[in-house]
This record gives C-alpha cells, structure tokens and sequence, in this order.
C-alpha cells in the first residue's frame, strides 16, 4: 500500500525548513566570500602580463605583503625566477598566501609544514621569512628543480595528498613572480591606504626591508652594517639616512639603493624594479604613500593605482634616477 501524502502542515514544515537551509548555504557562501577576499571596500593589488596578453591576477593586500616576502627571500638566496614560481603557486595551494594557524594535522603557516616532520617549532613556521627559507632550502636538493613540471617540483618538497592542485596555481604564480623578481616592469599596483593612520613610518619600511631582504639591502657600496635582525635594521636604517638626509630631522623618505644584484644575478634594472614592486605590495600594511623608480611613480589611493610617468607637475622629479628607490611613508 502506498503512503500518503504529506498533510498541509507537514508540508508547510517542509518547505521551512528546506528555505531556512537555502538561506544558511547563503550565508556560508557570503562568509566564506568575505573570508576569502578580506570583504568589500578593502584595497586590493592586481599583477598583469608583462607581455600585453591581458593576464591577469587580482589578490588582497595580505596575500601581497605574504607574495613578496616569499618572492624577497628566493631571489636573496640566489634562486631563480622559476624557483620563486614554484614556491608561489605552493603557498596559493596550501594557504591562498595566507599565514593560517590551522591545518591538516600540525600543518601550520603559507606552506603549511609540520613542526612534528622537522620544519620547525611553530613560532619559527608562524614565521614567513622562515617559511619561505626552509621551503627553498628543500626546493634547492631537488635535483633539476627548475626544469621538472611545476607540480613535480613542488611536491618533492611537500609531499602532498593532492600533488596535481598545485597545477592550477602555476598561471597566477607566473604572474606574481615575474613581477615580484622585476623582471617584468610596472605589473603590480595596489590601491594602499591613502587615509590610513601611519604605522610605524620609516623605522618600519627598513625593518621590513631588512627583514625580507638581509641587512645588505639598505646599504650604501662598501658600507659596513651591524649583526642580522633588529641590530642589522637599525644600522642599515642608519646608513640609509645618512646617504639622504633631511633638514628637519623628520624625513618621510625611505631611498634604498639600487646596484646589480650578485646573490641573484639580476641587473641594475631589474633589481629596481624588484624593490619597487615589494614597496607597493607592502604598502597597506607599512602605510607607504608613494613609491617612485626610473621615471615612474605609484600612488595609494590614485585612480587606477597604476605606475604613472613621473614630470614636474606632479612633483615627482626625485626617484627618476635608475640608481634609487624611493618610498614615502604616511610619517
């Protein structure tokens, strides 16, 4: 015998029921969204093709600032471009470049590795200057890393479930470490924070510099700088004020000094264009203002936050020099 049909009120109850799930799969949705891209009216960062075919990719300050420290540590090590690609695309995978305090099992940080498999105590794999370094320093005992497929590479490394995800990353990779490395010139602009309290100010632009980079960053050729970590950022900030120093005592200027680079056998240009693009992705999270390299200048908060040429009538004729960067910070 067959059942009968759902009585009015059953049915009634049903379709609540199943309306009250349609509208929590929104919300999820929604959070999940605002999870994922730090929610609306938050500055965002694009990097584009430096071929002109119209690639492109759109990624949140966060992820910019996590970007450029992996990108800032491989070419400081002597890595090449393609390295910085496979490190990349990795941490798109493992965390969306995001230093999360979760994961499978004991996985924490942008690569997710495991205090218990020997990456490190925690607070060191918290760490993405860390991170980034242990990461390459496997990458580097892979024999012919940079001419395996990129999802062979990466997973020599992180011996992962899901080896083929990191397939799907290596496009937007490619993207980031092209700019990242400033082989590719004027690709990557942020929107900043124009109106933002300061943080910091320049005390903070050289220790980030300092921190990403080692304490050679900031130096002057044949300048002498102290011990690696807060002894190294206060010398190397010191040597950098000395080299352009401010009347007022109060300079909002950061210029750090552009020479070929040995370690990672870039030239003059692209060393520039590498320091430039890392002030832009850091600049919500350092408050940096302007940034001006070889004739071009970005600006937080412009229409379009794109590299602009540099005239008189913008007031940008310092920084038009292929021998400097300079960063002007909100203090």
């Amino acid at each position: 015998m067959s059942e009968p049909s759902p009585t009015p009120v059953r049915r009634g109850r049903l379709l609540r029921l199943g309306a009250a799930f349609v509208v929590l799969l929104a919300v999820a949705g929604y959070l999940a969204v605002q999870y994922l891209t730090e929610g609306t009216g938050v500055p965002r960062c694009t990097v584009v093709s430096g071929k002109g075919d119209g690639a492109s990719y759109e990624f949140t300050p966060e992820q910019a600032v996590n970007a450029a420290t992996i990108s800032a540590v491989g070419t400081s090590r002597g890595m090449p471009e393609r390295a910085v690609t496979i490190a990349l695309a990795t941490a798109l995978q493992e965390s969306a470049l995001r230093n999360i305090k979760h994961g499978d099992r004991d996985s924490l940080g942008l690569f997710q590795q495991r205090p218990s498999q020997g990456w490190g105590t925690p607070k060191q794999i918290m760490d993405p200057t860390y991170a980034a370094n242990i990461f390459y320093e496997h990458l580097a005992k892979v024999p012919g890393y940079s001419r395996l497929p990129l999802t062979v590479a990466a997973q020599r490394v992180q011996r992962s479930g899901f080896p083929q995800a990191y397939a799907k990353h290596e496009p937007d990779a490619t993207l980031l470490a092209a700019a990242l490395t400033g082989r590719a010139a004027a690709t990557l602009t942020c929107e900043g924070r124009p109106d933002a309290t300061p943080a910091g100010g320049t005390d903070s632009v050289r220790a980030a510099l300092v921190r990403d980079f080692g304490r050679e960053v900031l130096q002057e050729a044949g300048a002498a700088v102290g011990a690696q970590g807060a002894e190294g950022a206060s010398a190397a900030a010191s040597a950098s004020t000395a080299a352009s120093p401010s009347p007022s005592g109060a300079s909002r200027t950061v210029t750090v000094p552009v020479r070929e680079d040995s370690t990672a056998k870039t030239g003059v240009r692209q060393r520039g264009w590498e320091l430039a693009h890392w002030a832009v992705a850091n600049s919500s999270a350092l408050h940096i203002e302007r940034v001006s390299y070889a004739g071009r200048q970005w600006t937080a908060g412009s229409a379009g936050s794109g590299w602009r040429t540099s005239d008189a009538k913008g007031g940008s004729a310092a920084g038009e020099s292929a021998a400097e960067v300079r960063i002007v910070t909100g203090q």
